[in-house]
């Protein structure tokens, strides 16, 4: 089992750290203009929104979420330390956060046939001012698979030497994606107000939100009634006793 969970856990892992990697590096180049912003947003969408993309980007996000539920639920102790209380707060709070704006743009997309635009979707974040939550977002799940990556690469010496380098990179790329977001954000007020958000997104928020939450309160609770049979058949008596 562990032989097999380990590469889906790293392969999925790597995708999803390359989508959230370029999305990040899409905001920072909000810096330089929001024209330049759509471009890279222009490339994201051909990439991420194929057939392939798609498959390849829903997928991983599935096989590494069922892996985490699984890790809850096989988990025998939660004495673990802080790197990897951090690591798995940044990984388990980034859907709460994702999850509306995916369905205010992916979701759009694909049931409403709006187009994915810069203008649109921070429009839309600075009239529900929920753009504190976007910038909120643009950290955990950069965080979490930087250090997951770390976890698994730190016994190389290369690695170690490079810790320093490595270290500024994940202080650096989140705030260039904050600080070309808040660009953006002026540049859209400057430019006039954008469509409203379709109220009927919003069942679909809700319900996806609410199913998440119910599937890891579902592996946690699996995984202590699990323990707790297994020790109370450990403190029964025997068939010769």
């Amino acid at each position: 089992m562990t032989l097999t969970v380990r590469p889906v856990r790293l392969a999925s892992g790597l995708v999803l750290l390359t989508y959230v990697t370029l999305h990040l590096i899409n905001h920072a180049l909000g810096i330089w203009s929001l024209t330049l912003a759509e471009r890279g947003l222009t490339w994201a969408v051909a990439l991420w929104q194929s057939k392939p993309g798609t498959i390849l980007l829903y997928g991983a996000a599935g096989a590494h979420f069922m892996l985490a539920c699984h890790t809850i639920y096989a988990r025998r102790h939660w004495h673990l330390p802080p790197i990897e209380w951090i690591r798995l707060w940044a990984g388990f709070s980034l859907p709460l956060l994702l999850i509306g704006h995916v369905v205010s743009t992916r979701l759009a997309v694909t049931l409403q046939g709006v187009a994915p635009d810069y203008r649109i979707v921070v429009g839309n974040l600075v009239r529900s001012g929920s753009q504190g939550w976007q910038l909120a977002l643009l950290a955990p799940g950069w965080l979490h698979g930087c250090l997951g990556l770390w976890l698994t690469l730190r016994r190389f010496a290369v690695m170690r030497r490079a810790q320093p380098i490595l270290l500024l990179v994940v202080v650096l790329v989140p705030l260039a994606s904050a600080l070309g977001f808040l660009r953006m954000e002026e540049a859209v007020g400057t430019a006039g107000n954008a469509p409203a958000p379709s109220a009927a997104l919003v069942p679909w928020r809700e319900g996806i939100l609410v199913s998440y939450v119910a599937l890891i309160a579902t592996a946690l609770a699996a995984g202590r009634l699990r323990i707790r049979r297994f020790n109370a058949s450990s403190r029964s008596p025997g068939p010769d006793a």
